[in-house]
């Protein structure tokens, strides 16, 4: 018998800071690594501190060991604990190599899968790993066996469950996002999640470089916008745009005894 959460956990929701090998590297028009240590230093500056800190990937912007040690270097100065999902510009065993974590309970013995799972302040949080071999790339696509945990875990009873995933699951109406970014059995994930969803508290994901939101069947999937730069995602679109007035952006979660909030936020470009 789960006990029902009495108190607010809130966690603030990062993805896609694209950190480069030096400090200089750019991409989309834009410098990655500055946004990135604004962005710390805007979470620590919080009027409310979050519990947590999660990266729903694409940390690097290749997995090149510079990369990823100046991403450590910029993510050991959050004041909370962080967390990461493997993206698709990432490697699960560079993000367990390099980048601490808090306490969590790995889902897999798999040294090239990052799925895991955590609880706090009665609820649950599930990482899922959906980076799909290198020919799919953008798309992402779950395994098997990560579909096998997704189905043990998402039960009708347990406490309040959060997921988190790098790729969006379901279309996005955008031509050029539905062709290039989706995980390919997204229908398959959904679901699977569906025993779950009077607990599901939400799926939270990255990869568009955009907020957005898609509830269907009860279950709300929310993006958190790029740390460095956005693509857009109009419905006629058929190539990748890039929305250039944009501003570096993060969520920043509240989960309460019976609802979910989350604020979209954005914050200067350095």
């Amino acid at each position: 018998m789960h006990m029902a959460p009495t108190e607010p956990l809130y966690f603030v929701h990062i993805s896609d800071t694209h950190i480069g090998p030096d400090a200089g590297f750019s991409r989309h028009g834009h410098v990655a690594l500055p946004c990135a240590q604004r962005l710390v230093d805007v979470i620590n500056s919080l009027p409310a501190p979050p519990d947590f800190v999660v990266h729903t990937g694409d940390v690097v912007a290749d997995p090149h060991p510079e990369a990823f040690r100046l991403a450590a270097q910029t993510f050991s100065k959050l004041r909370a604990p962080v967390y990461y999902v493997n993206g698709n510009h990432d490697a699960a065993r560079d993000i367990v190599t390099y980048l601490p974590m808090g306490p969590r309970e790995d889902l897999t013995d798999d040294p090239d899968v990052l799925s895991y799972r955590f609880e706090l302040k009665g609820y649950r949080f599930l990482i899922l790993d959906a980076r799909g071999p290198q020919e799919i790339d953008p798309h992402g696509l779950l395994s098997e066996a990560q579909l096998a945990i997704v189905r043990r875990e998402a039960q009708p009873e347990g406490p309040p469950l959060v997921v988190f995933i790098h790729f969006p699951a379901l279309p996005l109406n955008s031509i050029w996002m539905d062709e290039h970014m989706l995980i390919l059995n997204g229908e398959a994930f959904h679901q699977a999640l569906l025993p779950a969803r009077e607990r599901l508290r939400g799926v939270f994901y990255g990869h568009v470089h955009q907020p957005m939101q898609t509830l269907r069947d009860g279950i709300c999937y929310v993006a958190c916008g790029s740390a460095f730069s956005q693509f857009t995602a109009w419905p006629p679109e058929t190539k990748m745009g890039y929305d250039v007035h944009a501003l570096p952006a993060y969520n920043f979660v509240h989960l309460l005894p019976r609802q979910t909030l989350v604020h979209q936020h954005t914050f200067p470009r350095p």
